[in-house]
């Protein structure tokens, strides 16, 4: 089972300030933890949302906004792709990770979509280009 594992922002994220050096090291033992175990297939921090853009969608018609975003406790500050055996699993490592922020913060773990899921609505030939894309991704 493929996760992400959402690491939620703060108002210390938003505004860009860096981790400590205690927390760098922290995060680099569990995240080797996670590599050691088969687990971590990827993971990055985010910068604050000042420096992103969203784009809306309507129709045809597309708005392009600046950051920074309201709602900091909506945005995410950085993330995790895990391969697990089941959610379980996902919260225990989940549990035994430093807290991520200076204060209070909080992990979102969600599954991922896989193929079997789209089954009864999938095409041949929507299969034969997801095919095609995932293998040049695996080739990349």
């Amino acid at each position: 089972m493929r996760v992400m594992v959402i690491v939620k922002a703060t108002k210390d994220s938003e505004a860009g300030l860096p981790p400590s050096s205690e927390l760098l090291e922290e995060m680099g033992k569990f995240n080797e933890q996670l590599v050691n175990a088969g687990i971590m297939k990827s993971g990055d921090g985010l910068k604050p949302s000042s420096q992103g853009k969203r784009i809306a969608f309507d129709g045809a018609s597309r708005t392009v906004y600046d950051g920074p975003f309201a709602e900091t406790k909506e945005l995410i500050a950085g993330y995790w792709l895990w391969e697990v055996k089941d959610m379980d699993e996902a919260v225990a490592w989940a549990k035994r990770c430093p807290n991520p922020m200076p204060g209070p913060s909080e992990l979102e773990i969600r599954p991922f979509y896989e193929m079997e899921d789209f089954a009864a609505a999938i095409t041949p030939e929507a299969q034969a280009t997801f095919d095609r894309v995932q293998h040049k991704l695996d080739k990349a």
